[in-house]
């Protein structure tokens, strides 16, 4: 029945004519997308190297560093959905609250690098109270941020370009990160992974991330709130039942968990597997450096592909690239550090197609659930999305974390057979299986080519007929 009622939906939108709208220029959406930059010095460094840090520098056994992980990642989604909450309810500036928030985010941050000076289980809780502390005030930040994209624009080629630039700026983020981290390391206390290089680097971060989002706040247009000044906020539990009955948004989020999960538990592995199989550590920095590099090479080919194939099609081609580079890595993998970097920038590839993807459809699940159920959902749809994937990010580093426990990993000592084959595993099985079910996913997403603009035209011609009456 679902299905039924959302082909009917799609069939009348189809009917009316897509008429163009304004697009924003090049420099605004440059400007904007800019911010991406400074959001993904935080969000890479936590992804890349904080359980790293947790195991390696800390000495934490792997389980209970996954654990924290876990902890800390599910409180970035509740966050991120209270502050989906409170910035849909109280129909929040936008610009206003990324720009105020920069400075306590940039201090909060290398509070995650600070090892704090107890021991046994006081240790642990100082390390959870730095994650809750630095993920709340990012959620306070990125949300917004986020949400802004529905709103700076409804032209969903305006939005496909931010998407685009968004990954651009991310992946250039992810190289600065992976290359600087341990040089900065280097460079202060002599060591690659001590807890002062680690803390100088997450500072130097902070200071360049800071006044970026300030400028963005400031610079970028804030857009337009097509509800009405005058109109009530709609219940709490009225928005959360309008998304659940989104299925462009349910399908789209289903798909993104599934590769959530895989991506995470195959970019865990990466440090593990040049340290402890290569035999080179700081080959696995120049491997993270190199996948940055490629998901900036690929983002532009994946905005073309958009264009001429759609999003879906696009997806599940992504879904095609990674099972194969993963089905390859596993039947050919010798340990040579070439192989393991075909196979990352492979990945990354398919990675990036999937993250453009996910960040160009979700604006679009706005005008789609206002469509089909009357009420528009901005910022609280992207609150619960990021819940969803930080849950899914910290429960696939909890497993991560066991899975290496299970194997016998024991951190900067020789690993056994075992313990090598088992990482080898971790980073094939993740990605194949993960891919397969967001395929299965997307594949029952109803927003085709075209149907959103059609769907814009729609709604602009019941505001026209409701402004007549």
């Amino acid at each position: 029945m679902r299905i039924d009622r959302e082909s009917r939906a799609i069939a009348v939108a189809m009917a009316i004519p897509a008429i163009p709208a304004p697009q924003l220029s090049w420099p605004v959406r440059l400007r904007f997308a800019s911010g991406d930059f400074a959001c993904n010095l935080y969000w890479q460094s936590s992804s890349l190297f904080l359980f790293f840090y947790y195991t390696d520098v800390l000495h934490l056994a792997p389980q209970i560093a996954g654990v924290i992980y876990m902890i800390g990642s599910v409180w970035d989604g509740i966050a991120d959905l209270l502050a989906g909450i409170w910035a849909e309810r109280g129909r929040r500036a936008y610009a206003r609250v990324v720009g105020y928030g920069a400075v306590p985010l940039g201090l909060a941050f290398p509070l995650l690098y600070f090892a704090p000076p107890f021991q046994g289980m006081a240790f642990v809780v100082g390390l959870l109270i730095a994650q809750f502390a630095f993920r709340s005030l990012y959620a306070m930040v990125n949300i917004p941020y986020a949400a802004w994209s529905a709103r700076i624009s409804t032209d969903s080629r305006d939005r496909a370009a931010i998407a685009g630039l968004r990954m651009l700026f991310g992946t250039i983020a992810a190289v600065v990160v992976s290359l600087a981290t341990e040089r900065i390391s280097l460079a202060v206390s002599g060591t690659r992974t001590s807890v002062t290089g680690f803390l100088c680097a997450a500072a130097l971060f902070a200071l360049i991330a800071t006044p970026l989002l300030i400028y963005v706040a400031r610079r970028s247009p804030p857009g337009v709130d097509r509800r009405s000044a005058d109109a009530p906020a709609t219940p709490l539990l009225r928005s959360l039942a309008a998304l659940a009955t989104n299925w462009a948004f349910v399908t789209l989020c289903t798909a993104m968990i599934c590769v959530a999960i895989a991506a995470t538990m195959l970019s865990r592995s990466v440090l593990y597997y040049f340290t402890y199989i290569v035999g080179d550590e700081t080959a696995g920095t120049t491997a993270l450096a190199l996948m940055g590099v490629a998901g900036s090479l690929f983002v532009p080919l994946w905005m073309l592909a958009r264009h001429r194939i759609g999003s879906r099609a696009l997806w599940l081609g992504a879904v095609a690239l990674a099972i194969a580079a993963s089905a390859v890595f596993a039947l050919t993998d010798s340990g040579a550090a070439w192989r393991a970097d075909l196979f990352l920038v492979t990945m990354q590839g398919a990675l990036a197609a999937f993250s453009f993807v996910f960040w160009a459809m979700l604006p679009d699940t706005v005008e789609y659930g206002e469509y089909q159920g009357g009420v528009r959902i901005e910022a609280l749809g992207f609150g619960v999305a990021a819940l969803l994937q930080k849950v899914a990010i910290g429960a696939a580093t909890a497993i991560t974390g066991f899975a290496y426990a299970a194997i016998g990993y024991t951190p900067q000592v020789a690993q056994s057979a075992g313990v090598i084959t088992g990482i080898r595993w971790i980073m094939v099985a993740a990605p194949i299986i993960g891919c397969l079910l967001s395929a299965l996913a997307m594949a029952a997403n109803p927003l085709r080519r075209d149907t959103h603009r059609r769907i814009v035209a729609t709604l602009a011609q019941r505001e026209a007929g409701n402004a007549m009456i």
